[in-house]
């Protein structure tokens, strides 16, 4: 999965998700360490300790992504280097967390990719109870994810597909990231986007039809990238 994606971003799947018709389900994180991860997602609740992640790596599978929901708080910090360490030596190949991380340096020598919302010295100083489906389901923003998904993470962010939409997802995206490929090569040569998708027809169009939007001329030029 890794393999393939690393001749993606998770802008070209975002693009594909549209194109497909599937939930366009993204959030805005930040790479701490390792570059970009792929993977079937491992959802943890965290509640202000650290044994619901301990828990998780008992049923995790090579290669999972550990997802934290820490309701996106910035208040404390809900994983440190020792959690990504252990997730390491688990086999997990990353970590996702909606909240804040600690430990950035020794996260970085560890190496394992990891994201988060930002950094904060201070850790849990609380602890709730711990809900009954906390290793089974992550709130990521406005998103809720599962086992049935996979998260694809890199510099943009974070994108959640549906496993049992992968392949068809990943033929898309990388449809779309040749069609840009070739656009940009033709803009390195001399021939402008504009020249491209037929701007100038656009604005004569829209000028005689002003309800015509962009999207609709790039259909009608077969130049819409996301469809």
């Amino acid at each position: 999965m890794l393999e393939r994606f690393a001749g993606l971003t998770t802008a070209h799947v975002a693009d594909a998700c549209v194109r497909a018709g599937v939930p366009v389900r993204t959030v805005s994180l930040t790479a701490v360490a390792g570059g970009r991860v792929a993977g079937r997602v491992l959802p943890t609740q965290h509640v202000g300790s650290v044994d619901v992640f301990l828990e998780a790596f008992e049923s995790a599978a090579e290669g999972d992504v550990l997802v934290v929901d820490n309701g996106g708080r910035r208040d404390e910090a809900c994983v440190g280097d020792l959690a990504a360490l252990e997730a390491a030596a688990a086999g997990v190949a990353g970590i996702v967390i909606w909240g804040l991380h600690r430990d950035t340096v020794d996260i970085a020598a560890i190496g394992l990719p990891v994201f988060s919302l930002g950094a904060l010295p201070t850790g849990p100083l609380r602890l709730d109870p711990q809900p009954a489906d906390a290793l089974s389901r992550a709130t990521i923003g406005e998103w809720t994810v599962t086992r049935d998904d996979v998260v694809l993470a890199d510099e943009d962010g974070a994108v959640f597909v549906p496993a049992d939409r992968l392949e068809e997802l990943f033929d898309l995206a990388e449809s779309i990231r040749d069609t840009e490929h070739r656009q940009a090569d033709e803009i390195r040569a001399g021939r402008s986007l504009r020249e491209q998708v037929s701007f100038k027809q656009y604005l004569e169009r829209r000028a005689a039809d002003p309800s015509l939007t962009f999207r609709q001329h790039l259909r009608a030029v077969r130049a819409a990238i996301e469809e």
